[in-house]
């Protein structure tokens, strides 16, 4: 279970660590992608080919409003593996969209990592917290 939320930056390479408390096991390959809002998702290898993959192989060829969305997702998607001192390269394209200069947060979501910037962060979080309780009802 991946929970929690970590401020770190990224080096002069636009390189980062993936916080400890995030990390399950010994993964060292890892894909990037374009989230929603803004932030970049990051998931396990293993995960995306085991789990999301599989999902995304089963929409329709010519239900072209899901493969619009499979091309926007797959086309950000970037295959990085961890240096041998654990550091994973931002790449540029994904640095640029999510807005993140130096700082960033990572946030843990069940399955994956988001990555923020940290103001853009802030002001999604704005949101009134009892919203947030009526949308998530007895989901919890």
């Amino acid at each position: 279970m991946v929970i929690g939320q970590y401020k770190h930056c990224l080096d002069a390479k636009d390189r980062f660590r993936i916080p400890s408390k995030l990390k399950k096991g010994n993964d060292t390959e890892y894909v990037l992608l374009k989230g929603t809002n803004g932030c970049i998702f990051l998931f396990t290898k293993i995960y995306f080919e085991k789990d999301l993959m599989p999902k995304l192989e089963t929409i329709p060829t010519f239900d072209l409003d899901q493969q619009k969305a499979i091309r926007l997702v797959l086309s950000s998607a970037f295959l990085v593996e961890s240096d041998t001192q654990g550091r994973l390269l931002l790449p540029s394209a994904l640095k640029s969209y999510a807005g993140i200069d130096k700082t960033m947060l990572s946030i843990g979501l069940i399955n994956r990592i988001e990555i923020w910037e940290p103001s853009r962060w802030a002001t999604y979080c704005q949101q009134d917290y009892d919203v947030v309780a009526s949308i998530l009802g007895d989901k919890v």
